[in-house]
């Protein structure tokens, strides 16, 4: 009895322990919110291009999906990313309930807090191909693989899907300019057929937040710009593989999630 006395009271230490640190986690989550709103970047950020192109003339999303968050109990770009995040469904009024989040890097600890935040975790390795199913949706992406951005164009390639998506993510401007044209045409097509009708906005300069939101911009695709696209560009929807690129900078349903993300590898 004495025994199980003692692993009972070792159980509430380890979860009085897992909940202070969720407390802990939830309290540096309110002030990187704190210091978004002080620092004046969340103003710039919303009224130069999230309230304009999100809150107005275009159908507002109804959900959202967010890929490779990070490990934001322990790296603050990560937890400056996800206070933005939170930012971003108030202004929008996207519920939390409505918004899914999938980073196999996440801890349960982590899991945990966004659950208490109230948002949903995706239950599977989705590797990007979310498919919206006629609902505008907001892709919160920031700093993800260029993979994960073809995924996505490939699983809502059609002039009823694309019009409702909305990317904040890496510039696909950058994507092309990093990438000589037969790298970019081979290994991430959809990016490629898709650039010239994409509207895109970069997220301001700051300097405090220039390794957070770097390269990262607000992308949408008008229908009337997608209709000018040739009827065989609609033809062709061959699943990606990526059987010859070099760098993928995705993990695979298949593959193990490595134990640190490697934004979190730098905090």
């Amino acid at each position: 009895m004495a025994a199980a006395g003692r692993r009972r009271r070792r159980r509430r230490g380890r979860a009085d322990e897992v909940a202070e640190d969720g407390g802990a986690v939830l309290r540096r989550l309110r002030e990187a919110r704190d210091d978004l709103l002080s620092s004046g970047f969340w103003a710039a950020s919303a009224g130069a291009s999230v309230r304009a192109r999100l809150g107005g003339s275009a159908e507002p999303p109804a959900r959202c999906v967010c890929y490779g968050l990070g490990r934001f109990g322990g790296c603050p770009i990560a937890r400056d990313q996800l206070a933005f995040l939170l930012l971003l469904l108030e202004e929008l009024g996207v519920p939390p309930a409505r918004c899914s989040l999938f980073d196999p890097v996440f801890s349960k600890q982590e899991a945990a807090v966004l659950g208490e935040l109230g948002l949903r975790l995706l239950p599977e390795n989705e590797e990007g191909k979310h498919d919206v199913e006629g609902s505008a949706t907001l892709f919160y992406m920031v700093h993800c693989g260029n993979a994960l951005y073809n995924n996505l164009l490939w699983r809502n390639w059609s002039l009823g899907a694309l019009p409702k998506l909305v990317i904040i993510g890496n510039s696909f401007r950058g994507i092309e300019e990093r990438l000589l044209p037969r790298i970019l045409r081979r290994d991430y097509s959809y990016i490629e057929k898709v650039l010239k009708v994409t509207e895109e906005v970069a997220l301001p300069a700051h300097p405090r937040y220039l390794d957070t939101f770097n390269d990262t911009s607000i992308h949408w695709f008008p229908l009337e710009k997608l209709q000018e696209l040739s009827p065989e560009i609609w033809d062709f929807v061959e699943e990606p593989t990526y059987e010859d690129c070099d760098n993928l900078e995705i993990i695979r349903r298949e593959d193990k999630a490595p134990e640190c993300s490697p934004i979190a590898a730098e905090s």
